[in-house]
């Protein structure tokens, strides 16, 4: 049940996983094994907020991740970050600040994993750095309501309910789940005065300018039995929200309120079936996607009453699975379609120097032979190589090797270690390719395809109650899609979509641990790079907003007597930019107290805060922080 206790065993540490005692982490609800803090403070959880003290992951929210975030692996940028659910490679094509939109509740899906390296090539779409992959939890009969308050007069709800009918004689278990959540705030930032000195005419003597209204429904029905699961998936999202300088940051000018409005659904069928041989599976499934954008900023042409208006529509289908065809020989494969189209008011293909189509066909394939040689008992050396194809049809195709070597014990500390090439690929977004060149956010119709090149040198340790993952890596981002910036220009100066080749380093370590009455979470990870694309006084928001050292320390106390103290630490120092304002230097800690009311199962009440230190650190440049926030509520599970 989602709601018990969570184990997580050194298999979930790494790409391929080991052996491992399992460890316990925490005895409530459990989105996430590798953080404590499984809900946010500002309002109700979603996929993405398991991810914010995630060690792989580093989240670059615009106010809070649940309202806008850039999601970001190893150093990349949001358009080179993937996601996918079940098989499905799920994404936005007008731009990668929205692909995180996945209107689903935590409670439906699997902890997300974070594939990265030769995983994330084999099955990835649209994604270059690597992919966030859900999947979907068996349901059982039972669910979970919350209700919160907090700061800026929040308010916040959330119903989750799931029902599994008795087995068939056959096996066979029909289930259902449904969530509804809603939220709403006044916002953290405020703008009282008549004409305030620090924010653009427009706004003056609005009260509260950053208010944020959120609401989602979702319902599964599922099918399974002890091999096969298939999923049902219907969700629907309605975000409302601002922030000053949301997107439209400019160095030495007022703070502009913009405005977002984002309506997502999601429709989805996914299957998966167990095979007989050990770590044989095949899934598949199909989707549709539809997403409305409706965004605002005074001054540029796209106000409240005219803002600039963005629908995309996705339809794919996709399948991957391993099938052994003799004792130590087995396949590996993958394979898609992904069909887009765009409807906008701002972007086109009629202006001079815009875009050239506003829909588009993608296509994908991977296919890779595995070889396993037993060594020993507790022993075995796994060979892999083979290649992926993409294709579209409106730039030419691409192939990439993918080739690993693999050593997995079963006994002993070293329980894996391996080393591994691989490549990938993907196309520049929408907003890049047709937005006018001269426009707030310019757009380059010649943007080419993207290719990275990584190498990567890992293993999976088990050592006195310790599992640990170490990994080194080496990724050579060719044509990758950036946005840079002239921070010495004034109004008139906009940012600009450009390719860029970079060269990343970097080094990542992850351990944990459990005792009786507390569970700890380590993780740091570093990272160098080398680039040559920005021209002289220029600045980067995406590809050079990365942290060159990033530490992540959560912790799980059970005082006794019913009351737990989680916390997440992060501590990073940001590499240098030209457009970033309040420093590199950053330590951002959020905590939860909660308690188990006696008596009564299932009830707990807690109390939250986020940014308890209250600092000023931006996530992305030019773009105000997040104040510290606080939050009161409760949580009852049947």
């Amino acid at each position: 049940m989602v709601f018990a206790s969570g184990l997580v065993t050194a298999a979930e540490l790494g790409e391929g996983g080991v052996g491992g005692e399992p460890v316990e982490l925490d005895r409530l609800t459990v989105f996430s094994t590798r953080v404590a803090l499984q809900e946010p403070t500002g309002t109700v959880a979603a996929p993405v907020s398991a991810l914010r003290f995630e060690p792989q992951v580093d989240v670059q929210g615009r106010g809070f991740a649940e309202a806008q975030a850039d999601v970001t692996i190893r150093g990349g940028t949001f358009e080179n970050t993937g996601f996918s659910v079940g098989a499905l490679p799920i994404y936005d094509p007008q731009t990668g600040h929205y692909s995180a939109e996945l209107p689903a509740s935590p409670h439906m899906m699997d902890a997300p994993e974070v594939r990265v390296g030769g995983a994330h090539a084999a099955t990835a779409f649209g994604a270059t750095a690597g992919t966030v992959a859900y999947g979907w939890r068996p349901i059982e009969t039972g669910g979970a309501a919350s209700v919160g308050a907090g700061g800026d007069d929040l308010a916040r709800a959330e119903i989750y309910s799931g029902f599994a009918a008795e087995p068939s004689s056959g096996g066979w278990i029909v289930a259902s789940d449904v969530s509804v959540a809603r939220a709403q705030s006044d916002g953290a930032w405020r703008w009282r005065d008549p004409n305030p000195p620090f924010v653009a005419a427009p706004f003056a003597g609005i009260k509260r300018s950053s208010s944020a209204e959120f609401q989602r429904v979702a319902g599964r029905v599922q099918l399974r039995n002890a091999r096969s699961q298939t999923d049902v998936f219907a969700g629907y999202q309605d975000k409302d929200f601002a922030w000053p300088n949301l997107y439209a940051a400019r160095p030495n000018t007022p703070l502009r309120a913009e405005r977002e409005q984002l309506q997502t659904k999601l429709v989805l069928v996914n299957h998966r079936t167990q095979l007989e041989t050990d770590g044989d599976f095949v899934q598949g499934g199909a989707y549709y996607r539809g997403h409305r954008d409706n965004y605002s900023i005074p001054g540029f042409g796209v106000s409240a009453t005219n803002p600039s208006r963005h629908q995309t529509v996705v339809r794919g289908a996709a399948f991957d699975g391993r099938k052994t065809v003799r004792e130590g020989t087995a396949l590996r494969y993958a394979a898609g379609v992904v069909g887009d189209d765009l409807d906008s008011n701002t972007l086109n293909t009629s202006g001079p120097g815009t875009g050239r189509f506003m829909s588009r066909t993608q296509v994908y394939g991977t296919l890779q032979g595995e070889q396993t040689f037993v060594l020993s008992e507790t022993r075995e050396l796994v060979l892999s190589a083979g290649g992926r194809y993409d294709d579209s049809n409106r730039d030419g195709s691409e192939a990439s090797p993918l080739a690993s070597v693999e050593l997995r014990q079963s006994a002993g500390t070293l329980r894996r270690a391996y080393l591994s090439y691989s490549e990938s690929t993907q196309l520049p977004t929408y907003q890049a390719l047709n937005s006018s060149p001269g426009g707030l956010f310019g757009g380059n119709p010649d943007l080419p395809r993207a290719t990275a090149q990584n190498v990567e040198l890992g293993a999976d340790w088990a050592a006195g109650g310790w599992t640990m993952h170490t990994a080194v890596f080496r990724r050579q981002d060719d044509n990758l899609l950036d946005y840079i910036f002239d921070p010495t220009g004034g109004l008139g100066t906009s940012r600009r979509a450009a390719a860029a080749d970079i060269l990343t380093h970097g080094v990542e370590l992850f351990a944990q641990r459990s005792w009786e009455r507390f569970d700890l979470l380590l993780g740091y990870t570093f990272f160098e790079k080398d680039d040559e694309y920005l021209p002289p006084f220029e600045g980067s928001f995406y590809a050079l907003n990365y942290a060159e050292h990033r530490l992540t320390v959560g912790g799980v106390v059970r005082l006794g007597g019913g009351l737990e103290l989680r916390m997440d630490n992060e501590l990073r120092r940001q590499a240098d930019n030209a457009l970033r304002r309040e420093g590199n230097d950053n330590v951002d800690t959020a905590v939860g107290l909660f308690y188990r009311v006696p008596g009564v199962k299932g009830l707990v009440l807690n109390a939250q805060v986020e940014n308890l230190w209250d600092t000023a650190y931006q996530d992305v440049p030019l773009v105000p922080h997040s104040p510290r926030s606080w939050s009161v509520g409760a949580s009852y599970a049947w």
